[in-house]
């Protein structure tokens, strides 16, 4: 066997180790998310719950703002500055990233308060679940930024433990107790315990990566120097995971506004189920974000190129199971919520399909970000998705929530096909199921290679 494949075996199993520890950690948030979700869907009722589903998606829509695109740009510039020598710029680039963090989310959510409270003086409709959105907005940033900071120095457990398995872990638990104290909360009572326990998760998890001797405190020594060099590329960031997020998020929203809260927690409990399908492509996804950015921008195409085969071959298999398991047992994962949730059995099977094409397409959107393409991106994903959730402000009101699920379907199916051919053809990575043909075709450059300028 030769140098060349023993070394290229040797990746592989790296990734896969570290995919397998992430998958672990991801299955037991997803069981954890669901265990929360249902018990809040049955302890709540319907309607409270409804609001619940509106603020939490709010509030992760604002949130992924609030991080700036940081918690991509990390994943890029920290192997980025290593491969390169340039150790001190990596620790400015996390620092500096935290604290753009720390401070977008602090203005947003002062931002939102300002807002419900503009709502609550003209008199429309309740608003302390927009109080307690806010309240959310920047533990949930803070804690996407930790954890790709971690990520990117090569954690896994100390990036994902504390906020995907103790805060998934204690919320229901919490709820549970103060039900057998005789206390019912309240969609806005239960966005405020979410952001209170995602706190501590947070103290917590700093204390770790303290002891560990991870990088992960913000700092402002170098911020002007870092948004000066990598601030435009930030901004493309910052547009292509919000872009993203509100993929995931604003259909919730949308209904909420549109229809009623009861259709919102309907719609929310569907698209959460959906998201079990992309379960290992999320997962696997999380390790090899740095990993590409590593050997693409060290010149090493082949090696590229077989960890976006591996992630898009273990992801679709894995989707494709799940994906069969929603047409045979949705209703009965849905009347897990309640008996009113089954009404989106239908909501599931059309957004699962759209999620089909994010496994099918493999790891497409981390290889524009990794390689110096978000511009690429954003304008590619972002245009797609951005005419889709158009659309879907003028069929909810007439289709209701199939219209919303099958909008979003199409739309994410058109883009994510759209940017995985442009990434095969322009950054010279098949990032879908046909990459793995391609792995041998594959030549290594002498040189590194330098990320592109992003320009507005």
């Amino acid at each position: 066997m030769t140098p060349a494949r023993t070394d290229l075996r040797s990746i592989l199993r790296t990734g896969r180790s570290r995919s397998l520890v992430s998958l672990m950690i991801k299955v037991a948030t997803a069981g954890l998310t669901y265990a929360m979700y249902v018990v809040l869907s049955r302890t709540m009722g319907a309607e409270e719950y409804g609001y619940f589903a509106f603020g939490l998606s709010l509030a992760t829509v604002l949130a992924i703002g609030a991080s700036m695109g940081q918690q991509t740009a990390i994943l890029r510039y920290w192997p980025e500055d290593q491969v390169a020598g340039r150790p001190d710029k990596a620790i400015e680039a996390l620092r500096s990233g935290g604290a753009l963090t720390f401070i977008a989310g602090a203005v947003i959510s002062v931002a939102l308060l300002l807002f419900g409270a503009g709502l609550g003086v003209f008199d429309h409709g309740p608003v302390s679940h927009f109080y307690a959105a806010a309240a959310l907005i920047l533990p949930m940033a803070l804690a996407e930024y930790w954890s790709s900071a971690l990520r990117a120095q090569g954690s896994v457990w100390t990036a994902l433990t504390p906020r995907d398995i103790g805060w998934r872990l204690v919320t229901p638990l919490a709820v549970v107790g103060l039900v057998w104290l005789g206390v019912t909360l309240s969609g806005w009572e239960a966005l405020l315990l979410t952001a209170l326990v995602l706190a501590a998760a947070l103290g917590v998890q700093y204390l770790v990566a303290q002891r560990r001797g991870y990088e992960i405190a913000p700092g402002t020594s170098g911020l002007g120097s870092y948004w000066q060099a990598r601030g435009k590329a930030s901004r493309w960031f910052l547009i292509g995971t919000v872009i993203d997020s509100a993929a995931l998020n604003m259909d919730t929203i949308f209904v909420g506004l549109l229809l009623a809260p009861v259709s919102a927690g309907i719609y929310f409990n569907a698209f959460r189920t959906a998201g079990l399908l992309t379960l290992f492509m999320f997962a696997i996804t999380l390790v090899v974000a740095p990993m590409v950015a590593q050997h693409y921008h060290a010149g090493e195409m082949r090696k590229a190129q077989a960890i976006t085969a591996l992630c898009a071959w273990a992801g679709f298999l894995f989707s494709l199971v799940v994906f069969v398991g929603f047409v045979v047992f949705g209703t009965e994962l849905l009347a897990l919520f309640g008996p009113h949730a089954t009404e989106g059995y239908w909501v599931l099977i059309l957004l699962s399909v759209g999620l089909m094409f994010d496994a099918a397409t493999g790891p497409a959107r981390i290889v524009l970000m990794m390689t110096g393409h978000e511009r690429d991106y954003v304008r590619i994903w972002g245009a797609i998705m951005l005419v889709g959730l158009v659309i879907e402000l003028l069929v909810i009101p007439v289709w209701g929530l199939v219209g919303a699920a099958a909008v979003n379907a199409l739309s994410r199916a058109v883009a994510q096909s759209a940017i995985a051919v442009w990434g095969t053809r322009k950054v010279g990575l098949d990032p879908s199921l046909f990459g793995v043909f391609s792995i041998n075709r594959r030549v290594d450059r002498a040189e590194p290679q330098a990320a592109p300028v992003a320009a507005l």
